[in-house]
């Protein structure tokens, strides 16, 4: 996601260094006209905006001291990774000029510039991180006037997304197990009000087998783990993402973290697991 990323802003005409834990992975992005850094500090001197994009918000923390101290009196922390309701508040702690601002999209939407972001925070900051948004999204929905609203919302999202592509999962493997070909489900809802296009794709990939990561089962395992969190300091019954996580969890116990979430419905052939990943 954040090469993506990185690679819609150089389009855009911004001038961007990179920085990732693993040096070649940044260097990699060299030959589009970023400029690798070496460390957090050397990525974030100089810029006028800052754009987070780690796995959590244990990696976001974890480098949040060298980025705020590195920064300039003026620069804007746009923090763009999935980091909950708790972890955008701990990151926004003692940084006047943070902008949450998550974003809704996959691999390729990061890569065409189209993802859409998911933004909260001062008004006037908001103004200043407009081209950055422009960049990398196609539309921007403006959540509040504080971090943490957006946050909150990209949690309701990939609340659907996970919710959508097990019910998909589920049907393709009910249809296996009653004898017909999956395939006919997919055709029996295609054009309907129910046969929504996210179905149509993932619901391709699982019958095909092809699960070549867009969005990880991992990160949704993450994502899942945050928002059973979230609903359970509301009083939200959170039974439906408990099972959910749990049916993530399988898959990534069978080998499949790093496959693309259409691999959960291999959860439905495996032996049930816990939420942690390991099996009962």
């Amino acid at each position: 996601m954040g090469a993506g990323m990185a690679r819609s802003l150089l389009r855009a005409g911004h001038e961007v260094t990179v920085w990732n834990r693993d040096p070649a992975r940044a260097r990699e992005l060299a030959p589009a006209g970023a400029v690798p850094a070496s460390t957090v500090a050397a990525a974030v001197t100089g810029a006028q905006a800052v754009v987070t994009m780690l796995f959590d918000a244990g990696a976001t923390l974890s480098v949040k001291d060298e980025l705020t101290a590195a920064m300039g009196p003026d620069a804007v922390w746009i923090q763009s990774a999935t980091v909950g309701v708790d972890g955008i508040r701990e990151l926004a702690q003692g940084v006047p000029r943070i902008v949450d601002a998550p974003v809704l999209g996959t691999r390729k939407p990061a890569e065409d510039g189209t993802l859409v972001v998911l933004a909260s925070g001062d008004p006037s900051l908001l103004d200043r991180c407009r081209p950055v948004f422009e960049a990398v999204g196609s539309r921007t929905v403006v959540v509040g006037d504080m971090p943490g609203p957006a946050s909150a919302l990209k949690l309701v999202c990939n609340c659907w997304v996970a919710l959508l592509n097990a019910g998909v999962a589920q049907s393709v493997q009910f249809a296996r197990v009653l004898g017909l070909d999956p395939w006919l489900f997919l055709e029996a809802i295609d054009g309907t009000p129910t046969g929504a296009p996210y179905a149509q794709i993932k619901g391709a990939a699982m019958v095909s087998g092809d699960y070549a990561p867009s969005f990880a089962v991992d990160g949704i395992r993450k994502d899942l783990d945050l928002m059973v969190e979230a609903a359970g300091r509301t009083g939200l019954a959170p039974q439906l993402l408990t099972v959910t996580r749990d049916l993530y969890a399988r898959a990534s116990a069978a080998g499949l973290g790093d496959a693309d979430i259409a691999a959960v419905v291999e959860a439905f052939t495996q032996p049930e697991a816990s939420a942690d990943g390991h099996g009962s």
